[in-house]
């Protein structure tokens, strides 16, 4: 089947696909050159040598403009072959030498026409050929009759072949990539959940623990504060040792929560700098206005917004370059990720639930009160901006 609209060129194919369609566009401009010599030197100062040389030059340009409509059945494509077949076949009418420029032809509507629409109109063109070849016999001669019907079977079947083999091997990447993702996204849910688990025994056997033991010591300095004031006080201090032991704890698992990129004390602008969205796109970090101190939690959604951002270049946008922006403005910071990619054709805005990794970002932003907006043109790339309101210095 030819490509079209629904039934795009994979990635995988496009090199067989252009290497096919130049020795096509090779071919018939060498078929037609070798034609109109033909003629020139077969039949010198003729009547019609103004007309076929008109129709030569005609059929060319034409040939020419096609590939700038692209392989896609529109109406101007149609339109386009219609023509070119047109052209052709007052130009072999005229002089049947120049039937077998129908060769190259045969691909041209093979791939722009639908199969059985394609089949047709090769048949057709194969009985202008066959029929010009025998004008030209000085006798019948059956290979005249029956080599042209063959070359064109031969034709369509290697092309309808390799169509099936591109489709088939678009199919297998497809699944491909479909199962990678799947597997991604099933190693994801397998580590939130090891995640997860890990934190309730790390909540249990240090954060629960040690408020049971202050429960009691609290509960026991209630009942002998009375009788017993020196052992109540005890039991207070005690508790006090072991909230402090919590408290301790809690900022260890705070800690061990926060992302990598700024552990150590890295500062979320080195972090954004040292991010990369793959070895295909350059990714480039601009900081600006004055910085100031950020809170923790600040800090991790930007960064975990710019990391689900350069994903979704990576994967969807076909992007070559990307650039990161931070600006402090005041009373508020703001995260830009920008990338010349094809875009898409509706801009998506903070109420817009769809995409990849979006609602999350959207949910990141949401919380700390902020805002997320998406603009994006076809052809012009997107631009991805998450503004997260500061608080006023004291």
């Amino acid at each position: 089947m030819p490509p079209t609209e629904e039934h795009p060129v994979h990635p995988a194919s496009k090199p067989d696909t252009r290497t096919l369609a130049t020795v096509a566009h090779t071919a018939f401009f060498l078929l037609l050159g070798a034609s109109l010599v033909r003629f020139l030197l077969r039949h010198p100062g003729e009547p019609r040598t103004p007309w076929i040389l008109a129709l030569s030059i005609t059929l060319a340009l034409l040939y020419v403009l096609g590939p700038a409509l692209g392989a896609a059945p529109t109406a101007r494509r149609l339109l386009w072959l219609g023509l070119v077949v047109t052209t052709w076949m007052v130009l072999v009418v005229l002089a049947p030498s120049f039937a077998w420029c129908a060769v190259p032809l045969f691909f041209t509507a093979l791939r722009t026409l639908p199969p059985r629409a394609a089949i047709v109109l090769v048949a057709l063109l194969t009985g202008f050929v066959v029929i010009a070849q025998l004008q030209l016999a000085k006798s019948f001669d059956p290979n005249l009759l029956l080599a042209p019907p063959a070359v064109a079977a031969l034709a369509t079947a290697v092309f309808v072949h390799m169509e099936r083999q591109a489709q088939a091997q678009r199919t297998l990447i497809d699944d491909l990539i479909r199962t990678r993702r799947e597997l991604a996204a099933t190693e994801r849910r397998e580590g939130t959940l090891a995640e997860r688990q890990r934190l309730s025994m790390e909540i249990h056997d240090t954060l629960a623990q040690n408020l049971s033991s202050q429960q009691m010591l609290l509960q026991a300095a209630d009942r002998t504060w009375d009788t017993d004031p020196a052992t109540a006080r005890a039991h207070v201090r005690t508790a006090t040792g072991i909230a402090a032991h919590g408290l301790a704890e809690a900022r260890r698992l705070v800690h061990d929560l926060a992302p990598p990129e700024l552990a150590d004390g890295a500062g979320l602008a080195e972090a954004l700098r040292s991010l990369d969205a793959g070895p295909d796109i350059a990714v480039r970090f601009h900081l600006e206005g004055t910085p100031a101190p950020l809170p923790d939690r600040v800090q991790s959604a930007l960064l975990r917004i710019a990391q689900g951002a350069l994903a979704n270049v990576r994967e969807h946008s076909g992007a070559r370059t990307a650039a990161l922006t931070l600006s402090f403005l005041g009373d508020q910071v703001v995260l830009d990720v920008a990338d010349d990619g094809h875009g898409f054709t509706e801009p998506r805005t903070d109420a817009d639930g769809r995409g990849h990794g979006l609602p999350a970002m959207r949910a990141r932003v949401r919380q700390l009160g902020g805002t997320l907006t998406i603009e994006s043109t076809p052809g012009e790339g997107t631009v991805l901006s998450a503004a997260i309101p500061l608080e006023p210095a004291p």
